[in-house]
């Protein structure tokens, strides 16, 4: 079920009216929200169900008992097994085929023709978000960031909330499960928030992003070898926008949506293309992943604290992990691990938040100019299927003298706008909400359904499901 669309507008409209019909029974509440997230997981295939159902389960078992237990032997040996239990299911279904072919070649190329059976795997839709989102809780708990959650339904719809489930953020546990023993009020709910964040989030998918996509991105990453070398390159700057447009509108469409039900969820996306450095820029983009891997997996390793070489070790380990995390993929571990290897540049030369904003104002465009386009190079092979066709794709830079046939005024309009939203002041979106805060409610209800009718209208055909949904 996605967003953008009748069937989740029907469904919001029913869950949002006995959400607020039961505000004063919490627990039935809580209820009716976890069913109703189960019915949009299942909505794919309701065979995933089982497996939410039973990772919500286990990690509420294994926070549990690390809670109850004494023993600090006992509590690590049981996060021990937690890590590897999650992990072992993600690997299976994500990672899987990947592995088996790969070792498969490996021992064929010395002559050893093993024949690994490949399993037809159906990877589950946001497994890897709801997967490290159960794992934050239990970490935390073994941490004392959080007690124990004593409510098995609290489990449950901390990890299958459905604004959030299938492409995050990715929440933790002790900014959510709080949340889950307060009754929301209503008087909290800004409806102007969640109306901006909507909005917004359906015209950067339905318009900029998916009129990217199909106008200019997958035409030209298809068959790059058949374009211009200026197509060629703004193919990949309209990438950089068509990924921002479409991932950060899934989470801003998230976050209002949860926000209009009275919960709070982290902001994901910072104005990410207006960075100065590949450091910044993970500090603005997919915020959620970037903190998770920080505090959950950098940290761990050693941070900062032991040494220049472990430190850059440590980002390299980081960034090469977060890499597979989006999928199994040579692309993706060569992706992760340019932006490690960048961001352990950047660590020698010293290249920090306090340098670059002493910088004149030429210096730090051209920094962001740097910064972009480092960045746009990385999504060639994040979008490239193949570690081939990414070759290809930068061969084709050098496609002079063909003719241009896809680029027209509204896909540079596209780009542009795409680019140029990360630049706008804070003063005006300020103004924006201001604004919003004086309309009667009727009024923004037949507004929002306007909206949704005049973006369906002139959206591509067919509604494309979210990048992210893949990961």
């Amino acid at each position: 079920m996605l967003f953008p669309t009748i069937e989740f507008a029907l469904f919001f409209i029913i869950v949002f009216s006995l959400n607020w019909a039961t505000i004063k029974f919490n627990l039935l509440r809580k209820i009716i929200l976890t069913i109703a997230s189960y019915f949009f997981y299942g909505y794919w295939d309701w065979r995933f169900m089982f497996l939410l159902f039973s990772c919500s389960a286990s990690n509420y078992i294994f926070g549990y008992l690390i809670g109850v237990f004494k023993s600090d032997r006992l509590k690590k040996i049981t996060l021990i097994i937690s890590v590897i239990l999650n992990l072992a299911v993600l690997g299976f279904f994500k990672y899987y085929g990947f592995f088996v072919t790969s070792f498969n070649n490996l021992l064929l190329s010395f002559g050893i023709d093993t024949h690994i059976p490949l399993l037809n795997i159906v990877l589950p839709v946001g497994i890897s978000f709801f997967t490290f989102q159960a794992m934050s809780y239990v970490i935390d708990v073994y941490r004392g960031e959080i007690g124990y959650c004593k409510s098995p339904i609290d489990i449950l719809l901390f990890i299958s909330f459905f604004p959030q489930l299938v492409a995050g953020p990715i929440v933790r546990a002790k900014d959510f499960i709080p949340q889950l023993d307060k009754i929301p009020d209503v008087n909290n709910i800004k409806l102007d928030k969640a109306t901006i964040l909507i909005f917004a989030g359906l015209f950067k998918k339905m318009i900029v992003a998916n009129y990217l996509a199909s106008l200019l991105v997958d035409k030209v990453f298809a068959n790059p070898g058949a374009y211009s070398s200026i197509e060629v390159l703004l193919a990949v700057y309209g990438y950089a926008v068509q990924i921002y447009c479409d991932f950060s509108a899934y989470s801003d469409i998230a976050i209002g949506v949860a926000h209009l039900f009275g919960y709070e969820f982290p902001k994901n996306f910072d104005h990410p293309y207006k960075s100065q450095t590949l450091q910044e820029f993970w500090r603005r983009w997919h915020i959620s992943l970037s903190s998770w891997l920080k505090d959950y997996l950098y940290i761990p390793l050693g941070g900062s604290r032991k040494g220049k070489i472990r430190t850059y070790i440590n980002l390299a380990i980081t960034m090469l992990l977060g890499g597979l995390w989006h999928g199994a993929s040579f692309n993706f571990i060569i992706w992760g691990g340019l932006h490690g290897g960048y961001l352990a540049v950047e660590r020698w030369i010293n290249q920090d938040k306090k340098n670059y904003q002493k910088k004149n104002i030429a210096v730090q465009a051209l920094s962001v100019f740097l910064t972009f386009n480092f960045v746009c190079f990385c999504w060639i092979f994040f979008r490239s299927p193949t570690l081939t066709s990414s070759m290809e794709y930068i061969k084709s830079f050098a496609n002079f003298g063909v003719e241009i046939t896809t680029i027209t005024p509204f896909v540079l309009f596209l780009i542009f706008t795409g680019i140029a939203v990360h630049f706008i002041p804070d003063k005006f979106s300020f103004t924006v909400k201001k604004v919003f805060e004086k309309i009667p409610i009727p009024v923004i209800g037949v507004a929002a359904g306007l909206f949704f009718v005049a973006m369906s209208s002139f959206s591509p055909e067919g509604v494309a499901p979210f990048i992210y949904f893949q990961f």
